[in-house]
């Protein structure tokens, strides 16, 4: 039977020297700054190319054939309903109300003679001086020669309405177009002359459209408490314009072609900054998400399979959140699903975490200025202020 034999001092040190050594090559888990993940209320915000156009377009004709003798407006004026914009000759429509005129007193005149044959027949016909024929052919005449009269009177009516025509009004309110026409040149003859438009420019038509996979998002933003539907435009600057339209259509419609339902705002033009036309980007709050995080930037990470943030859980190991992005607003991603309140969001000290190894959380500081925060709805967490933020830690 073999004796142990008991270690010796210097096997004893050796050993401890060993496990000394081993104990040193185990570093201490990264330390990492985190955000807590809050829920908040943000506006849902979209920026979509759109094209303005009048509120309304009037098309000014010529309803009457005749020669156009001058223009009345300055090309590219504003305008009100009903001032005076073109010239036609009106001697020729003159002598048509007079024409219309003189038969309507013809008539009249007519008219006369029967009435006082049909009186002295109805005087008559008890006495039996004139015969039944006799009383109904004046009585007859009489009805043939009011309704000439009706008919004259109607006659001059027309004509007058036409010799009306042959000053050309404003329809509407608004901005007069270029002339289509030149004065000299016969107008009317068979078709009714385009000669101008008039546009008007205040308030705009924004149209736009969205994609037929956001509609039903849109719909519940819509539906939500305290949700409203604002839409601006986005100046070739980069500034915004300083009035803010409304939504006022939304298609049910889907174009096949593009798969897009058509959708337009109300702009707001008093100072005639905006013209019909124009393709503009419009920035567009179409109602308010619910329980939605804002995440700064720098703790969003993407790969092949889809955007994510690393946390770290209850037991103070790493784990990834696949994350779905809304958008990006002042330095922060609006995260829509994927993240639940409370989570310890990674923002800094990426690079030194891996998926399930340990972690030290500390509240993350953020490095120079404070990145701007996203507009409406309650604070989320990311909003702390850095000296906050230090006084948690």
């Amino acid at each position: 039977m073999r004796r142990l034999l008991a270690p010796t001092p210097l096997l004893v040190l050796l050993l401890a020297a060993c496990g000394g050594e081993q104990a040193q090559q185990q570093p201490p888990p990264p330390e990492v700054g985190v955000i807590e993940a809050k829920p908040a209320n943000l506006p849902l915000t979209r920026e979509l190319g759109g094209r303005l156009t009048g509120f309304r377009s009037s098309d000014v004709r010529a309803r009457v054939p005749g020669v156009l003798q001058k223009r009345v407006y300055t090309e590219g004026s504003d305008v009100r309903e009903g001032d005076v914009l073109f010239l036609i000759d009106p001697a020729p429509l003159q002598a048509a109300l007079g024409t219309a005129q003189a038969s309507q007193a013809q008539a009249q005149a007519n008219y006369a003679n029967a009435k006082a044959n049909a009186d002295r027949a109805r005087q008559l016909a008890p006495q039996n001086y004139v015969s039944k024929s006799d009383l109904d052919n004046a009585l007859a005449a009489e009805r043939s020669a009011a309704a000439a009269v009706q008919a004259g009177k109607a006659a001059v009516d027309a004509a007058r309405i036409n010799l009306g025509y042959a000053t050309v009004r404003a329809p509407i309110s608004g901005r007069a177009g270029k002339q289509r026409v030149t004065e000299g040149a016969l107008v009317g003859q068979g078709d009714a002359t385009l000669l101008t438009t008039v546009d008007q420019i205040d308030p705009l038509y924004a149209n736009f459209s969205v994609g037929v996979g956001e509609l039903e998002q849109i719909r519940q933003a819509q539906s939500a408490p305290g949700a409203e539907s604002i839409v601006e435009v986005v100046l070739a600057d980069g500034s915004v314009y300083g009035h803010a339209g409304t939504l006022d259509f939304s298609g049910d419609v889907v174009d096949p072609a593009t798969g897009a339902i058509s959708m337009r705002a109300l702009i707001p033009n008093p100072d005639a900054r905006l013209l019909p036309g124009t393709y503009v980007t419009l920035r567009a709050k179409l109602g308010q998400l619910q329980g939605v995080y804002a995440i700064p930037q720098a703790a969003v990470q993407r790969d092949a399979k889809s955007a994510y943030v690393m946390v770290v859980g209850g037991d103070g190991k790493v784990a990834r959140k696949d994350v779905t992005l809304e958008r990006a607003e002042g330095g922060h991603w609006i995260v829509g699903a994927g993240l639940q309140g409370g989570e310890q969001v990674i923002v800094s000290g990426l690079q030194k975490v891996q998926d399930g190894a340990p972690a030290n959380a500390v509240p993350w500081t953020p490095a120079g200025a404070q990145p701007k925060l996203p507009a409406g709805g309650e604070t989320p967490a990311t909003e702390a202020t850095p000296a906050a933020e230090s006084a948690e830690g």
